[in-house]
């Protein structure tokens, strides 16, 4: 009986134990390795057990280098203002499209087709439309009588937020969708029945029943805008000078170009720090929104 009952206590681990054996070796284990090539001075010529340690000496010099704080401000401006303007957009499209009209169902996969496309092919796209002679930008401009605009020289980081907001857009929207699909019914034919106009339904039942799918969407396109790459690499290189050069593409050129993996490696652990005092603070947020709606529910039935 006794052994039984040490194996009973065994099996589920035994079951846990292959799934937490990948996750070691997949995630811990790079994560470590890069943690500790930061505390090295580390060049790709040399293996990290050749190199020096140097302790905090690369954490130190980036706080410093007025290079990585210009990469720092300019990703905190792309990823906030990108990530305001989808969730503003992609919500409100999703709150417009919650209707059962003919053809409602093709206008929303048309709007998704953004998303799908490869990002390197939207900085082509982009890069194209933005061309200061043939683009389609400025050949619009002309024809309503303006001068063409130089866009990638004059205005960088709005043509890069504007087409990251093109491609990403259909993801808020898509899950906006779902959320609203799924709320209860009752909650809705209930504000009906009491008189809510649609503006109240919107901002007394629909938003705050969807909050926690919103802060959860909010958070994922949140930590992929730090570390957009590729239609950044296409549409401007990162130029001009640093004016569109993000962490993640900072990162690649001091690994590759400046060849400082050590370097490379701590702004690369800056960058998740970041993420995660996010990820916590999203996490709190959506603790608090929940016990304040359970403490609302609770003295709601007491007065009942």
């Amino acid at each position: 009986m006794a052994q039984r009952t040490s194996l009973n206590r065994i099996t589920p681990y035994m079951f846990v134990a292959p799934a937490a054996l990948v996750m070691i070796l997949a995630l811990f284990y790079p994560i470590s390795y890069m943690i500790w090539g930061s505390f090295r001075d580390w060049d790709p010529s040399q293996s990290l057990s050749e190199t020096e340690f140097v302790g905090l000496a690369n954490y130190a010099k980036l706080l410093v280098d007025p290079a990585f704080h210009a990469s720092f401000w300019v990703t905190m401006i792309f990823a906030f203002t990108v990530v305001t303007v989808e969730m503003i957009l992609g919500v409100g499209l999703a709150l417009l499209l919650d209707r059962n009209i003919r053809g409602m169902s093709v206008l929303r996969t048309l709007f998704i087709l953004p998303m799908m496309i490869a990002p390197v092919v939207v900085g082509l796209v982009w890069r194209y439309m933005y061309h200061q002679t043939y683009g389609t930008f400025n050949r619009f401009l002309e024809s309503i009588g303006l001068e063409g605009v130089n866009w990638l020289g004059q205005n960088p980081l709005l043509s890069v937020i504007m087409a990251d907001i093109w491609q990403w857009t259909p993801f808020i929207f898509i899950l906006s969708l779902a959320a609203l699909q799924s709320l209860p019914k009752s909650a809705l034919e209930a504000a009906r029945i009491d008189g809510a106009t649609g503006w109240q339904q919107i901002i007394y039942i629909k938003l705050p029943l969807m909050m926690p799918v919103l802060i959860v969407t909010m958070l994922l396109r949140l930590i992929d805008a730090f570390k957009v790459l590729e239609v950044i690499l296409v549409l401007t290189g990162g130029g001009p000078g640093l004016s569109t050069e993000i962490l993640a593409l900072r990162i690649a050129r001091t690994a590759r170009e400046f060849r400082e993996l050590g370097e490379a490696a701590a702004m690369s652990n800056y960058l998740l720090m970041l993420l995660m005092v996010l990820t916590l603070g999203m996490f709190a947020f959506t603790r608090w929104q929940e016990a304040r709606a359970r403490r609302l529910k609770f003295a709601a039935q007491e007065e009942g």
